[in-house]
């Protein structure tokens, strides 16, 4: 099995009103190489005895636009430093639009990034305000012409429904300007309120409404018939993508593959046990420089249930068969109360000798993963 690598970047420009992500607004160039440095001796100082080889490495956040080409070849060449990197391996960089030049892109690509994910969430200019977004409509579609023009033929882009005061129109609308940029990938996701965020406060204090579940869900099914008409295929409940073009990396956290992490609020999983780092970013540097460990929790999982619900998130649900022959048990029989009531509910079904949601389960997935978890 092999396994895949994910390195936290926080910085941002500025903290967006829905998210709860570790992020720290960015400073000055020095925090962020400092930053750097403590990640790359995180990465050599790994211990754990690695066997597999990597196939994908992903830069997440925050903003890893923000680093410079320098910084990014120093992280890269400290990981085919430390760990067996297939030579295609798809390396992923998260870029917010507004944040890039022609020549820190190309600079990218030049150093092996294949794979650019970016945050457009709307094509709203009031809505990106009201989320706290410093890009416009217009620097999404820049962004993409800066992505093509430095030879990146692998570019996804996320979109966010069930925003405050937006109608099933704007949401239409919006759908069909993303279509027409021609991703090959698209992560389309309904609005989740994050207590502790501005969001939450906001709509607390009734500065933006509380979003409507009913519109969101007609938003999510008129999403699915806009897509599939434009030749994208649902691989996992919120991703699309055109054949062959499926996120590897976001994947294997589906499929309780390995994925090892690193930087501050990282989530790691070697195949047995779940740990995360120090959520803190001063705290994080401070404890790499002493050479003492940024864990701060670990725990063994209950692989087998791990294995249901987030193999549910993808369309293909759960090979019963591969339950059987991983886990030594029948898993119809294992969890057979529950799935009897989801069933009923409508909400599972099983299409040859593979568990899947059904169209409302998609809908009412946490109710599904809950009975797991």
């Amino acid at each position: 099995m092999k396994a895949g690598i994910y390195l936290h970047i926080p910085f941002c420009k500025s903290r967006c009103s829905y998210c709860d992500f570790a992020t720290d607004v960015f400073k000055n160039a020095e925090t962020v190489e400092r930053y750097v440095n403590a990640l790359c001796l995180e990465i050599t100082n790994y211990e754990l005895r690695i066997t597999t080889s990597i196939e994908t490495i992903y830069f997440g956040g925050g903003t890893p636009s923000l680093l410079t080409s320098g910084q990014l070849e120093k992280i890269l060449n400290t990981i085919y430093q430390k760990f067996s990197v297939e030579k295609n391996a798809e390396i992923t960089m998260e870029m917010n639009p507004a944040t890039m030049t022609i020549e820190t892109v190309r600079g990218y690509r030049g150093l092996g990034v294949n794979r650019a994910s970016f945050g457009a969430q709307t094509f709203d200019d009031t809505e990106l305000k009201r989320l706290g977004r410093k890009h416009t409509a217009q620097d999404v579609r820049s962004t993409i012409e800066l992505l093509r023009a430095a030879g990146f033929t692998n570019v996804s882009f996320d979109l966010i429904a069930g925003l405050p005061r937006q109608t099933l129109k704007d949401w239409e609308r919006k759908l069909t300007e993303a279509l027409k940029l021609n991703p090959e990938h698209l992560s389309l996701y309904l609005l989740e309120i994050h207590e502790g965020t501005p969001l939450a406060e906001q709509i607390r204090s009734k500065r933006q409404p509380l979003p409507d579940e009913d519109l969101s869900a007609e938003m999510y099914e008129l999403m699915l018939d806009k897509i599939a008409a434009k030749g994208f295929r649902q691989y996992e409940i919120s991703n699309f993508s055109q054949p062959d073009f499926e996120s590897k990396h976001n994947s294997k956290y589906w499929l309780c593959e390995p994925v090892f992490a690193f930087g501050v609020s990282a989530h790691s999983f070697d195949g047995k046990a779940r740990r995360a780092n120090e959520r803190d970013t001063n705290k994080y540097v401070s404890l790499i420089e002493k050479g003492e460990s940024a864990i701060v929790y670990e725990e063994e999982i209950d692989l087998a249930s791990e294995f249901v619900f987030l193999g549910l998130r993808m369309m293909q649900g759960v090979d019963l068969a591969a339950f059987k022959m991983r886990f030594g048990v029948d898993l119809l029989s294992k969890y057979a109360e529950d799935l009897e009531r989801l069933s009923a509910l409508g909400l599972v079904e099983i299409i040859e000798n593979r568990l899947r949601l059904t169209g409302k389960g998609a809908l009412f997935s946490n109710e599904v993963f809950a009975a797991f978890v």
